[in-house]
């Protein structure tokens, strides 16, 4: 029930809003009908003037044409605009000649003498004439006088006429020519009148001309004369300088007051009276309804803000809701204009459909009142937000439009083709329209359209036909089937996307080769890593047991323990290089860097297995530099780098061989370069040999984690530096370099 009494009171308000806008735009049209008598408004005043003026050139100061007809001048131009209107001399005889020249040979053949006789008579005397007219200037100014006289006496006739017609209710007058006496009536200006006025000396006299500047301008356009003279109030080329002489009259004019009472006359008094009090009980209705709004009920802002459609009209982008508050802006002005310039309709008329239209027209000023009011209060309270409007133009459509449109050149070749086309499309819809209006266009529209229209035409069609090929290339390339390269062809934005795309395939194509890899390199990495840990476990396990018998001697007893030491260690090397290894591919290592002499470690590494060298048959050759090489690196990480290669050198060379570590400074880097003929076959895909827990003896016969090289790598790599395996057959080489101080 509250929420019904808030519609309802919302309605009431809307209703006497309307009717106070309603009134306050009637004030500027309706202000005449308040102001005197029906005889005082404007229409009728301008009527009766209209009247006077054509009586003043009909009746009471008419032109004599036939006192005046010798004083029509001609003007010097006109008679050679006249002689050679139709051509040269010889041409208009040839002209006439054509004419009557098949005529007068079917005369002749049908032997009519009397036809034959006239039509030769009457060519001859229009080519007598043809001559005069280039021989006589006189003869000329003659003809043009007579066209001109019988223009005049048309035009003074359709004057008249007019004059008859000019008004649908009777006037009487008696007026005289202060001058010569002369008196002119028309019925009883005696009667009872309902208009009238009075032209005396007093009042003013009323004036009657013979003609004035617009009657020019009548008789030229209803003739089409040229009138190219300097005339000012005259008709020129029509009639003399001194004609238009003006007459003073005294008299009355009035309409008898039976016309206001019936007839045309009377129901404009009857309409202007309806109107008159209508606009009155309007202006009534409008005062008592503005009380209204200050008093009992005045507006509440509750009535929009918690209505059903608020929420729906708040998610509305901001420049949605100003083209609808300016559309319902607008055509409440329209509704109000209209209702204003139909005042006169709407109470001069007792028709239903009067009364229905004012009706329609007053719901619709409601319904668009309404939303005019919703829409200004709701955007009202979203601006007086903090930060909305600024939210609201970002998330605008205008704002979006523009990010669409520089998005649509970020590729410029892009940008500019569309832009050319819609605007080619735009010119052509437009220059085809023109062309129907104007077909004389059509011969500059239809080459534009062969020669331009359709080669951009086919360029757009050849266009979409090759995205629409890419796009089904690409739908394969996201179905799975990769082996199929798309055509790029030319250098347009197309032919680069589908290159793009082509790399994309490629880089899918691998990623998904890199991935089986990987899958595969994951199985054998749980299946190396648990037989590396189950090897010393199952030892340790098988030991421990032994142990545990009591019979065992002193010596056999130390021997297991020494296995079991041994074990344990190899347990403990495999877990904490299983552990760095997971460090180092975390980013979680840090490095503490300090200047090292890269010399002096290789040499201490080389000291610290130079027992198992000495043992292991193989011949190393060492190349070091005459003066220390300074790296800035972690002392203790390099040196770990320098012995997983020194343990790699002996346990994998072949018995017997050389093995060359050699190091130098190349540049601005310092190289080690560690080489020698492995003992186990590598095959020739080296990249194996950095992953993790893999040997280079695949029957896994030597002791080691297999976590040698990618331990290596991954601190070579922290150090920006970098290792790199070449194999030649049984050569195996091991290139390190890192920056050098």
């Amino acid at each position: 029930m509250k929420h019904s009494n808030k519609k309802s009171g919302f309605l009431i308000w809307l209703f006497l809003m309307a009717i106070v806008l309603v009134a306050l735009f009637s004030v500027q049209y309706g202000s005449q009908f308040s102001r005197g008598s029906f005889t005082e408004q404007e229409d009728f005043q301008m009527q009766m003037a209209d009247f006077y003026e054509q009586l003043g050139k009909v009746v009471l100061n008419p032109i004599d044409i036939e006192a005046e007809k010798d004083q029509i001048p001609v003007l010097n131009g006109e008679i050679e605009e006249h002689r050679n209107q139709y051509g040269t001399l010889s041409e208009q005889i040839q002209n006439i000649n054509e004419q009557y020249k098949d005529r007068i040979a079917e005369a002749e053949a049908e032997k009519n003498e009397i036809v034959k006789t006239a039509l030769v008579q009457e060519r001859d005397t229009k080519i007598d004439d043809i001559r005069k007219n280039f021989e006589d200037d006189a003869h000329v100014e003659a003809k043009i006088r007579a066209e001109k006289l019988q223009h005049l006496k048309q035009y003074i006739q359709q004057r008249q006429h007019d004059f008859n017609n000019l008004l649908e209710f009777p006037v009487a007058y008696e007026l005289m020519d202060i001058k010569t006496g002369q008196t002119f009536t028309k019925g009883n200006v005696k009667e009872n009148s309902g208009y009238q006025v009075t032209f005396d000396k007093e009042n003013g006299f009323l004036v009657a001309n013979q003609y004035s500047r617009s009657d020019l301008y009548d008789i030229s356009n209803e003739y089409g004369v040229d009138h190219n003279a300097a005339i000012d109030s005259t008709l020129g080329n029509y009639l003399g300088s001194d004609l238009n002489t003006s007459k003073r009259f005294k008299g009355a004019v009035i309409i008898p007051a039976s016309a206001f009472e019936s007839g045309w006359l009377g129901r404009q008094v009857d309409s202007f009276n309806r109107t008159k009090y209508g606009m009155i009980a309007l202006w009534a209705a409008g005062i008592l309804a503005a009380i209204a709004l200050f008093t009992f009920s005045r507006f509440q802002k509750e009535w929009v803000i918690n209505s059903s459609y608020a929420d729906r009209y708040m998610r509305l982008k901001i420049d949605v809701k100003v083209a609808l508050l300016f559309l319902s802006i607008l055509i409440t002005g329209i509704i109000l204009e209209t209702i204003q310039h139909d005042f006169h309709g709407y109470f001069s008329s007792n028709s239903i459909e009067s009364l229905f239209s004012l009706v329609f027209t007053f719901a619709l000023l409601v319904v668009f009142l309404w939303g005019m009011v919703f829409q200004v209060l709701l955007f009202v309270k979203r601006l007086k937000a903090t930060g909305a409007l600024e939210q609201d133009i970002k998330e605008s459509l205008t704002v979006k439009f523009f990010k669409i449109w520089r998005d649509m050149f970020l590729n410029r070749k892009v940008g500019t083709f569309m832009f050319i086309l819609l605007i080619g499309f735009f010119l052509a819809g437009i220059g085809f329209v023109v062309s129907v209006m104007v077909p004389g266009l059509l011969l500059i529209y239809v080459p534009l359209v062969l020669f331009v229209g359709l080669p951009f035409l086919f360029m757009f069609v050849s266009q979409a036909a090759y995205l629409n090929r890419i796009m089904a290339s690409t739908k394969a390339m996201a179905e799975g089937r990769l082996n199929e390269e798309i055509s790029a062809r030319g250098r347009s934005p197309l032919a680069d996307h589908a290159r793009n795309l082509n790399n994309l395939r490629e880089g899918v194509r691998v990623s998904m080769t890199e991935q089986a890899k990987s899958e595969r390199m994951k199985t054998e990495l749980i299946t190396n890593v648990s037989h590396d840990l189950r090897t010393p476990l199952t030892s340790i396990i098988t030991y421990t047991d032994l142990l545990k018998n009591e019979e065992l001697t002193a010596e056999e007893r130390a021997k297991y323990v020494d296995v079991l030491d041994k074990k344990s260690q190899r347990l403990k090397t495999l877990i904490e290089d299983l552990f760095e290894v997971s460090k180092m591919a975390s980013g979680n290592l840090e490095l503490h860097k300090q200047r090292v002499d890269l010399t002096q470690l290789l040499q201490q590494a080389l000291a610290e297995h130079e027992e198992d060298i000495s043992t292991s048959g193989i011949d190393f050759r060492v190349g070091l530099p005459d003066n220390g090489l300074i790296a800035y690196v972690d002392g203790q990480k390099w040196w770990r780098v320098l012995d997983n290669l020194i343990v790699n050198a002996i346990k994998y060379t072949l018995p017997g061989t050389r093995v060359y570590m050699t190091l130098r400074k190349v540049g601005n880097s310092a190289e080690f370069v560690v080489k020698n003929v492995t003992k186990y076959e590598l095959g020739e895909n080296t990249d194996e040999l950095f992953e993790r827990f893999k040997r280079g003896d695949a029957s896994r016969h030597t002791d080691g984690s297999g976590l040698g090289l990618a331990i290596a790598q991954s601190i070579v790599d922290l150090h920006n530096g970098q290792l790199k395996i070449d194999v030649d057959g049984d050569l195996f080489k091991v290139t390190v370099t890192v920056p050098a101080l």
